[in-house]
């Protein structure tokens, strides 16, 4: 039986329809990934499936005993107070009274010996109330979760960074031990070390998952199912995110194909039925009655939303040099914020920037570009620069502007060069309805509030794009074409991204953070993960000599050795005998039987994929890394 059932499931937001008699069985064990546009109706179907939302028609059933808890996709504004109590808020009915003791114990033992005899009976009173319900095992599940999740109890929630607190909201979530755990955007604004603890954490969970994400390595690695939300219905996939794509496409070809015979069949009838005097004389009353049930379903198509069409204006062509700088660094009150780093960058260039929040990317980004003064070392800038910046904080849109004038200004047609466009025209490229273009930027949700900001960018020539944090809240349509208009760019890109995929597609090289200093890598973010230093322990302390970046290879050995030459020879097989485990396993949980097994079955068959998926990764790399010493011969 399903843990939770949405059967005709209908909702509208005033003359928005989001869900039309929409359908969703979640099995235990399963990890589902709710895909679709920016407003498609993905939050909306989660807070259904929490049982927070109430819709407008049709019906949630859930299974006795079930638990549902929704990690939210924004921090409330209204928590407050230690970790502790926030986390106790998962408790429902309660968390009051645990809150009340962990308070009253805490007092306890910092109150003198008079105040203590007056506490002590509080707390009876308190200790039988929490008898009565139960919730001792709650209390401890609390410290247990707590220690589990490596948060501080007694931290202020309100002074933990945006990565933490999200953190402490799936802490919450997860105290009541819930059946379902219901995730909305999990690794929107973390840095990548959170994301991947994440993705560990919860691969290692035997728990169900649903969960909403436009981060294609997240989605890749957790989701068992895919299910999109498209035009108010719901379409599941058993089987990873490639497949799904490919699925996807064959299913929406043929979709396509179907409306145009339809059409085309309607044309006809259609003029079949505006004929003569003759022709209605001696038409079949049937043929019309069913030539109005096709004008009706005509009417009632929902049509997809079309694709975006973003273009980059490409400005004139820099000088080859577009910066170098010689132990540029910046701190405050003797405090480094960047240390020392040598680089030269040069046109055509895609450089991503990656590391934890607070490290100093943004800072570093401001020094490069000149913006900020450094407080040591020396930057030349090249000639001819026209620089366009995103700023992740979208400063530069007016929020109580409309979306037509913060990309206008109050004209009519946009210079794009050679010619000119009507503005309403270039925003529909950017998926803005004429409806949608005199909205305030302040009712926009995250993701076009992204896409308002990257229209006002590419309105206007540039040939160095400095974009931070670009991806956060873009749907995946939206993220892969803004990749193809970054690799097609003729220009110079710096990006700061937690967004692996995208940097594994974009990036060029790779400004890494690592032990205090920045690091140059060339490639991406997997490539960064093959040519970074192996973790020392003790871990090293930070030393006043910056690392040389671009560092030259290590002088390979003359040939392969003998072991080496066998185990050469031996890892094809390893590897087809891997990839005939891997096969094996995504076979039997593509079959729908697989999730009606208990939870414990379903987490040893994930953990045996991961383990496979990890060996077969390991001989991959050390299969290339043999051939390309057996080369260098």
């Amino acid at each position: 039986m399903a843990l939770i059932n949405l059967l005709d499931i209908s909702i509208a937001f005033g003359s928005h329809q989001l869900l039309d008699d929409a359908a969703l069985h979640v099995e235990n064990g399963e990890r589902i990934c709710l895909t679709g546009r920016n407003g498609a109706g993905k939050s909306t179907l989660l807070r259904i499936l929490a049982g927070s939302l109430i819709p407008d028609r049709g019906e949630r059933i859930v299974a006795p005993e079930v638990r549902a808890s929704l990690v939210p996709q924004e921090v409330p504004a209204d928590l407050s107070g230690s970790v502790w109590d926030v986390v106790a808020t998962g408790l429902a009915s309660t968390a009051e009274l645990l809150q009340r003791y962990h308070h009253l114990t805490t007092e306890l033992a910092q109150a003198d010996s008079g105040r203590q005899n007056q506490l002590l009976q509080k707390l009876d009173n308190y200790q039988r109330a929490l008898e009565s319900q139960g919730a001792w095992q709650f209390y401890g599940e609390i410290d247990r979760i707590l220690s589990a999740m490596s948060l501080d109890g007694r931290a202020d929630f309100n002074t933990l960074s945006g990565g933490l607190q999200r953190r402490v909201l799936l802490a919450r979530a997860l105290v009541c031990d819930p059946h379902v755990l219901l995730l909305d955007e999990p690794t929107n604004h973390l840095d990548i070390d959170a994301i991947t603890w994440l993705e560990d954490f919860l691969l290692r969970s035997s728990r169900t998952l649903v969960f909403i994400t436009h981060d294609r390595a997240f989605l890749r690695s957790l989701a068992t199912r895919i299910v999109e939300v498209d035009r108010g219905k719901l379409q599941s996939w058993r089987c990873g995110y490639d497949e799904y794509l490919r699925r996807r496409q064959e299913a929406l070809d043929a979709q396509l194909r179907q409306e145009e015979l339809f059409d085309r069949k309607l044309s006809q009838e259609e003029q079949w039925i505006r004929q003569g005097i003759k022709a209605r004389r001696t038409r079949n009353e049937g043929r019309v009655r069913a030539l109005e049930e096709m004008r009706r379903q005509k009417a009632q198509r929902r049509s997809a939303q079309g694709q975006a069409r973003m273009r980059i204006q490409q400005g004139e062509r820099s000088g080859n040099l577009v910066l170098s700088a010689q132990g540029i660094a910046w701190s405050v009150n003797d405090t480094p914020i960047v240390r020392p780093l040598d680089i030269v960058i040069e046109r055509g260039e895609r450089i991503g920037l990656i590391g934890p929040n607070g490290c100093g990317k943004t800072t570093l980004l401001r020094l490069l570009l000149g913006q900020l003064p450094p407080t040591s070392g020396s930057l030349e800038l090249g000639t001819n620069l026209q620089i366009a910046y995103f700023d992740q904080h979208r400063q530069i849109l007016d929020p109580e502007k409309s979306v037509r004038f913060n990309v206008s200004e109050g004209v009519e047609m946009l210079d794009m060069g050679d010619h000119q466009r009507h503005v309403m025209g270039y925003l529909q490229d950017f998926l803005f309805t004429p409806d949608r273009c005199h909205t305030p930027v302040k009712a926009l949700s995250g993701g076009e509030r992204n896409r308002l900001l990257l229209a006002k960018l590419f309105a206007k020539p540039s040939n160095v794009l400095v974009l931070d944090e670009p991806t956060n809240d873009l749907d995946m349509e939206t993220l892969e074409l803004l990749e193809e208009r970054l690799i097609e760019y003729k220009g110079t890109v710096l990006v700061v991204s937690h967004d692996r995929a995208f940097l594994n597609q974009v990036a060029t090289s790779t400004l890494a953070y690592e032990d205090g200093w920045f690091r140059e890598y060339v490639g991406g973010y997997d490539d960064w993960l093959r040519q970074r230093p192996a973790p020392q322990t003790p871990a090293p302390t930070v030393s006043s000599t910056p690392p040389k970046t671009r560092p030259k290879p290590q002088k390979r050995s003359a040939s392969l050795t003998i072991p080496e030459k066998r185990e050469l020879e031996a890892l094809p097989a390893t590897i087809e005998e891997l990839e005939e485990k891997q096969a094996q396993c995504y076979e039997r949980m593509s079959d729908p039987a697989f999730y009606q097994q208990e939870s414990q079955e379903i987490a040893t068959v994930n953990t045996e994929l991961e383990e496979v998926r990890q060996r077969l990764e390991a001989a991959y790399a050390r299969w290339e890394e043999l051939e390309e010493k057996q080369e260098d011969r």
